[in-house]
């Protein structure tokens, strides 16, 4: 099979689908791979490092209209909507709850679409949307720490604090991979944390694992309410699997809040958590609202590149050798945890959370296998 790699578009994007051990283990497979000259600048791969681990070098032309199986990080921007052709495999972050016009566009192409923030495992866990879940979360806190800055918009609240000063007081709505990695840092940094989250055995494993360095809640609307007034930073982290991300915080709830105070969602990608979120970019990352400070960046482990593609790759790597070693139907079919990947194939939504979130017709992925 013919492996593409394209360079990421999506502004201020630095990962890359593909890193040279990626490809170097293709190529053993009886592959071949395709990379975008330039793909792995960003996160410190050169085209050099491509060759030499046995890919070709190609333009973007080449890329798309060449592979069969077309690997990247973040969701096919327009022009690269464009590109996509019927029977072509794409395997990326698609995040389709919140983007009917994305839907639409790769519903149109006639490709089979393969999430991986839709892939699960025998844990009910979600591998591929993981290790950039510890990425963001390990950042919010950093970022939200730089929003509180008064130069910035913020309260000018130190996290830590200092002696004879309290600490800012960080509220992280929910307990998962996000906001347990969320609270990691804000608890290094010397925060007052609380966590809060409606599965009592997660909050039960925060407990023990922080030992009484944070607070734990029960996710309530109620409890939302009565921590937000003291809250310095609120970081949103809450994720249904293919839906859209529920509202927990209503503009009229900002009210509630100190000016100056920091929202930072990490479910944007899925619509975010917010009702006044909106996506911004690494080079314009915040914004106000009712004197709120928002930091809703859309790819936030792209800040930290080489990390988060290193992290990524090993993750999608299996999967990857799965879908080029057998095919796409057949790898599917052996995997009910790939298949969990499937969101869109010949035109048709295979994916229920999607589907109801989009108010489209479904075709169970089983369905879409077998035809």
């Amino acid at each position: 099979m013919r492996i593409g790699c394209p360079k990421e578009i999506k502004p201020q994007e630095f990962r890359v689908g593909l890193v040279p051990a990626a490809v170097r283990e293709a190529v053993a497979h009886g592959h071949e791979v395709i990379v975008e000259r330039g793909a792995g600048l960003g996160a410190g791969y050169d085209d050099a490092a491509y060759e030499a681990a046995g890919a070709r070098l190609g333009s973007v032309e080449e890329v798309w209209e060449t592979a069969d199986l077309i690997v990247k990080v973040k969701e096919p921007q327009a022009p690269e909507r464009a590109r996509l052709r019927k029977g072509q495999v794409l395997f990326t972050y698609l995040h389709l709850a919140p983007d009917p016009e994305q839907t639409r566009d790769l519903m149109a192409s006639g490709a089979t679409c393969i999430a991986y923030e839709t892939v699960t495992d025998a844990r009910g866990g979600l591998p591929l949307l993981a290790p950039m879940s510890e990425v963001a979360g390990r950042l919010a806190p950093q970022m939200g720490a730089w929003a509180l800055q008064k130069a910035n918009g913020g309260r000018g609240v130190l996290m830590g604090g200092i002696p004879g000063v309290r600490p800012a007081r960080v509220v992280v709505i929910g307990g998962g991979v996000v906001g347990a990695a969320a609270a990691r840092v804000a608890v290094g940094m010397g925060a007052e944390v609380t966590v809060l989250d409606r599965s009592l055995p997660r909050l039960a494993w925060l407990d023990d694992i922080f030992m009484g360095r944070l607070s734990t809640r029960y996710s309530t609307r109620e409890a939302i309410l009565e921590l937000l007034p003291e809250a310095d930073m609120v970081i949103g982290a809450v994720l249904i699997p293919g839906a859209a991300a529920p509202k927990l915080v209503t503009r009229a709830d900002l009210a509630r809040m100190q000016p100056g105070a920091v929202l930072v969602d990490v479910a944007i990608d899925q619509g975010g958590c917010f009702e006044t979120s909106r996506p911004t970019t690494h080079q314009d990352p915040i914004y106000e609202v009712d004197g709120i400070v928002h930091y809703c960046v859309a790819n936030m482990p792209g800040a930290v590149a080489r990390s988060a593609t290193q992290g990524l790759g090993h993750a999608t790597l299996p999967f990857l050798l799965a879908l080029a070693d057998k095919g796409w139907r057949q790898a599917c079919a052996e995997d009910p945890h790939l298949r969990a990947g499937l969101n869109v194939h010949a035109g048709a939504v295979t994916h229920p959370a999607v589907a109801e979130a989009l108010g489209l017709p479904l075709t169970p992925a089983e369905a879409a296998i077998a035809g």
